[in-house]
């Protein structure tokens, strides 16, 4: 197989071919043809599902959980980590049980799911802090249960977001980060010190920062601050436009620069969703007409997103100002080396992990028209 497109990195044109499943040549071409971007297929660190499953829940399928893996194709997605967030110690089983199964079953989700993120349950008590995570079901630290659970995913666990505050975070952080798990500070009312503690236990990660947070802060210190000074910490933000202001992604932009920032889109169980009212473990969120996931009843608090990372990818750029590879990074390169996994690179002898799609700066879109996972064609044609 071979493709013309232009290199996202350059713009120039190029000629890539595949050759059983690998990236094989990369050239610069000559062409008067009008042709696509061509890039890696991203990487997303935090799915929450898709379509109406969650990751989470203890009626996971097997049947359930395939669909919504390959419902990312089309948003130019050739890799995520699913994540369960707080829930039942059995539900959370049955659900990296399923993702286990799920990838034993079937040769491209092995490849798509580059591990699995556990958010919670260790995490803040504290509306606001907490999020949408139920309140009933939030616990203390404890490496048995993440010990079980990583049994039942497969050894697939690569990430884990704790409160720093939780009780016995320290010791479950340096056990994770001696296992192969790192950690990532999120839904957290944390002081200062028990940051610094977390971050000298081995926590490299903030999830979502500036959400999942109280309404109002004092001015400092406070946990935004201390995680977004914090030089060990990189930042995961959703650059969606929904949850963050344009000024506060350019301040985190500004202070952990392109390396220091991952691009997640947290998609909700509910993305893909038509608008309307879903009930969730008692629980109704409600799918607004422009995409917001929200807590039913008002608009205000989010409950995840409704769009995947290929909105964030061009609203990152229409907010920053930052170039095209740049955001790409964020959503490849920068996740990957966080969470210590391979995700897809345009490099000869790399498997053919492709995303062909235009960038709309005007409508702030990209606009998928292929994507190629594998060498394979997994979405669209072109």
């Amino acid at each position: 197989m071979k493709i013309q497109a232009r290199d996202f990195r350059t713009q120039f044109p190029v000629e890539i071919t595949i050759q059983d499943g690998k990236i094989a040549e990369i050239k610069e071409i000559e062409t008067a043809d009008a042709l696509p971007f061509v890039a890696p297929g991203l990487f997303d660190l935090q799915i929450n599902g898709y379509g109406g499953t969650w990751f989470s829940d203890e009626n996971l399928t097997v049947d359930k959980c395939l669909e919504a893996l390959q419902a990312h194709y089309q948003y130019g997605i050739t890799h995520l980590f699913p994540t369960l967030i707080t829930n039942s110690y059995e539900a959370l089983e049955n659900g990296f049980s399923i993702i286990r199964q799920s990838c034993e079953q079937e040769d491209w989700a092995n490849k798509m799911v580059l591990g699995c993120h556990l958010e919670g349950p260790y995490i803040a008590t504290e509306d606001g802090p907490r999020g949408a995570h139920p309140l009933e079901q939030v616990r203390a630290c404890d490496w048995d249960e993440v010990q079980r659970l990583q049994k039942a995913s497969g050894d697939r666990i690569r990430l884990l977001t704790l409160a720093p505050e939780s009780p016995g975070a320290p010791e479950l952080i340096q056990n994770c980060v001696a296992n192969g798990i790192a950690i990532s500070i999120g839904h957290t009312a944390a002081n200062t010190e028990q940051i610094e503690a977390a971050v000298a236990a081995g926590a490299t990660l903030s999830t979502h920062l500036g959400n999942g947070a109280h309404g109002t802060l004092r001015r400092h210190p406070n946990y935004i601050w201390d995680q977004l000074g914090e030089p060990k910490l990189t930042a995961s933000i959703i650059a969606d436009g929904q949850h963050l202001p344009a000024s506060v992604v350019r301040s985190f932009y500004f202070a952990k620069g392109k390396d220091g920032i991952v691009l997640t889109c947290d998609a909700s169980g509910l993305a893909g969703c038509p608008p309307g009212v879903y009930d969730y473990h008692g629980a109704k969120f409600e799918v607004l007409e422009s995409k917001r996931v929200v807590i039913a009843g008002q608009s205000q608090f989010l409950a995840g997103s409704g769009v995947q990372t290929d909105v964030c990818i061009a609203t990152m750029i229409e907010m920053t100002g930052c170039s095209l590879a740049d955001a790409w990074k964020m959503a490849t390169i920068n996740p990957a080396r966080i969470t210590n996994v391979h995700c897809a690179e345009l490099v000869v002898g790399h498997p053919a992990d492709l995303v062909l799609f235009d960038h709309d700066s005007e409508k702030v879109k990209l606009d998928i028209k292929q994507t190629i996972a594998a060498g394979e064609v997994a979405f669209g044609s072109f």
